[in-house]
This record gives C-alpha cells, structure tokens and sequence, in this order.
C-alpha cells in the first residue's frame, strides 16, 4: 500500500517542466523592467536637470515598493495560491507601465517616480511568488541550482534592458525641448504594457500547480520552522533579507550607474567604436556596419549591457558548478572576487575601471537566487511568509543607488566604489556563516 500511494507524486514529477519554463519567463520579464527603469536616470537627468544624486532616486521609487508590498505579497499567496498571485501582479504592472504615458506627457517628475512605484508593484508581487514556487518545485537540496537557472533568464531580461534604452530612448542628442525628449518615453511603455496585458491572460489560463500554501509541496521535518513561530525568529532568513538588501543594491547601484561611469572614463564616439571593433571581432564588426551612426551613448549602453549578460553567463556556470560546489561556498569566494574587482576599479582608470565593472557582473551572478534559497531553507510551512521577509531585503535598491549617487557626486565615482566593497564583505560573511539554519529546539 505504501508503495502504491507514493506513485501519484512520482507520475507528477516531470509536471513541474511546463510550470518551470512559464515562470522562468516570468523571471525574464522583470528582470527587464527592474533594469530598465534603472537606466532611464540619464534621460531624467536631461529632462529634469538633475545630478547623479537625484536621478538615482527613480531606482528609490522602485525599491520603495518591495518595502511596502513583501510582506502583503506574502499573505495574499497564503490566500489566493501562486498562480492567481503571479496573474495579479501582471495585471498590476500594467497599470504602472500605463501611467508612463501621462508622467511624460506632463513631463513631471514626481508622476514618473509614481509610476515607477506602481510598476515596481507589481513586480514586487511576482518576485515574492516566483521565487519560492521555482524552489519548491523540486528538492529542497537542489533548490539553490533551480532557482539560479531561473535567475539567468532574469539576466537576460536585464541585459536587453540597456539595449532598448540606448536605442529607442535615449536616442537623439540633439534634442533640447523637455516635452519632446520626455515623450521618447511613451512609446516603449505603450508597448511593454500591452505584452504584460496579453500575458497576464496567457498565464490565467496556463494549467499550473495549484498549490495555495507551501506546505503543499515541502511540509518540512522536525528541524523545519514551525507555523507557530515567528519568521523573524528564524535567523538566517532575516540574515538572508539583509544579504538580499547589500545585494540588490549593489547590483542596481551599478547598473543605473554604469553608462554614466563608462561616459565618465573617456569613451567618446570615434575611440570607443575603433576600440569596441578591435577587441570583439566579428561581433564589433557587425554592430559598428550595422549600425553605423553609433554615438558614445550607443556604445555606453552595449557595454553596460555586457554587465547584465555577464550575470547571465554566470548563473548559468553557477547551475552547472553548484554540481560539484556548495552554493555557500560558491557564494562567499563571488563575494570576495566581487571586492577585489572593486579594488582594482577603485585603483586604475578608462579600460581596465570599465572592465572591471562589468566583471563584478560574474560576481553578483549567483547571489541572488542564492541567497534566497540559503534563506527560505528548512522553513517547511513557513516558506511563503519567508519569501515576503526576504524580498524586503530588495529595498536596498532604493537605499543603495542614490548614497552611491551622492558619493560620486562629493568623492567621485571610483572613491564611491567603498561602498559596493562593503556590500559584497557582507555577501561573503552570509555565505560564510550567516546561511546556516537555527535548529528548533525540541522539548
């Protein structure tokens, strides 16, 4: 009888390819939007003439989202189940993505970061869904790999973000009229919005899992959080929020700030396409005839987009190398290259600071499905709520950035650097030691 009652799960198994690919997709798209809305600060900066300090604070309105909406996030799947929460969020993101349409045509800042608010909503939903659905979707041993394969689809998402801003929205230079250089905006949110529409139907009525609460999937065992107990009790998933907050704000930090970093090192247009033909064969060779009128800019966004396609690469080595490499131990030897990279950038100048920047994007590969994983561990019933615990930790998208911002402007970008060294020390102290689940003491 034993044997017979544990057929149905077994025959279920290979169910979790379809729900996988659908939500990795999902990963993908706000991977994108999280990353496009970070490079838009140069465009708000011509609009608005802002400083560095200022223009980060878009990323601000963004990340402000994952502090108001984690933890409502988290019980509204405890209510409504993964699927109906994912579906939600799309529809959410939409009305965000709509609201890009007035904030430029009133060319008013505070109605932009109030879309980007809104957007980031949403995103905020998904993100505190998808994560623990991809990991409890198969063992809890391997959750860390899944959860990283997944993660390289968001990069890729990312990495076509700066793409698109460098081609379709910081496009003519020449440009001086606000109302003008603001409605570049209205167009790629017009388009974003109507294939977040379409999605959102195409997932409502995708068959996926049902499963409404995580014990569902993964009850856990003695050692597991009790449904009792505060998650705030369970140390290493508050740890991991914090790791999540150095993370995302490092990451982001960067991002928003590479273009203006790569400008900021000499990259004019006639140098920066001989060099960029130079040192990538036929792969410069095709962009610089295809696309012949390559501005400084152009060539910023290319290379800014190699930061997130470096992570990209790096969660898909990941996957394969957590095969052979703990995922905490992996973790801590990221954080400590990522330190080094800074180092070196914080040290040299033009070419090698550029690269050095880009590299940090092998560093961060990992870390965030990573961390996730390490924190959501052993947590049996309690999963979901400490997913909305974690994904507070993506605040420090709006704390990070702007400080970052505010330092380049007083100290100057490469000083400003200490402050990505201190986010990836603490990356290598979580994977260290801070991962490590508190065992429930029995009576």
């Amino acid at each position: 009888m034993a044997t017979k009652s544990k057929q149905p799960a077994a025959s279920s198994a290979p169910n979790y390819i379809v729900p996988f690919i659908t939500v990795t997709a999902l990963f993908g798209i706000f991977g994108f939007l999280t990353n496009l809305n970070s490079n838009l600060s140069p465009k708000l900066e011509d609009i608005f003439n802002l400083n560095h300090m200022w223009s980060n604070f878009v990323t601000t309105s963004w990340f402000l989202a994952y502090l108001v909406f984690s933890v409502p996030s988290g019980k509204l799947i405890e209510k409504i189940g993964y699927k109906r929460t994912m579906v939600t969020s799309l529809f959410i993101m939409v009305i965000g993505a709509l609201l890009f349409i007035p904030a430029a045509a009133m060319v008013s800042f505070p109605f932009f970061l109030t879309a980007s608010f809104v957007l980031a909503t949403g995103v905020c939903v998904l993100q505190t869904s998808a994560n623990p659905y991809v990991s409890i979707l198969g063992p809890e041993s391997t959750a860390p790999a899944r959860l990283t394969l997944a993660q390289a689809f968001n990069s890729l998402g990312s990495a076509l973000a700066p793409l698109v801003v460098g081609y379709f929205i910081l496009t003519d230079t020449k440009i001086t009229d606000k109302t003008a250089i603001a409605h570049t905006v209205q167009g790629p949110y017009i388009a974003i919005a109507a294939a977040l529409f379409v999605l959102g139907f195409a997932v409502m009525f995708m068959h996926l899992p049902a499963v409404t609460r995580s014990e569902s999937y993964r009850p856990g065992d003695d050692s597991a959080a009790s449904s009792g107990r505060s998650i705030w009790r369970s140390k290493h998933t508050v740890l991991s929020m914090v790791g999540i907050f150095f993370y995302v704000g490092v990451e982001i930090a960067l991002a928003a700030n590479a273009i203006k970093f790569f400008l900021a090192q000499g990259i004019d247009q006639e140098v920066a396409v001989s060099q960029f033909v130079a040192s990538h064969g036929w792969l410069g060779g095709y962009l610089s005839h295809k696309l012949a009128n390559l501005t400084a800019t152009n060539v910023a966004g290319i290379l800014a987009s190699f930061y997130m396609f470096a992570i990209m690469i790096g969660r898909f080595a990941g996957t394969w190398a957590m095969k052979a490499v703990k995922a905490e131990k992996l973790l801590a030897g990221l954080g400590f290259f990522g330190v080094a990279l800074m180092l070196v950038a914080v040290g040299t100048t033009g070419s090698i600071a550029v690269w050095s920047l880009i590299l940090c994007g092998l560093a961060n590969s990992i870390m965030y499905p990573t961390i996730f994983a390490l924190g959501i561990a052993e947590l049996g019933p309690m999963t979901s709520k400490g997913s909305g615990v974690i994904t507070i930790g993506n605040v420090g998208g709006a704390v990070i950035p702007p400080l970052f911002g505010a330092l380049a402007v007083a100290i100057g970008y490469q000083h400003a650097f200490i402050l990505p060294i201190i986010c990836y020390l603490y990356v290598a102290y979580y994977g260290l030691s801070g991962y490590k689940p508190t065992r429930a003491v029995k009576a």
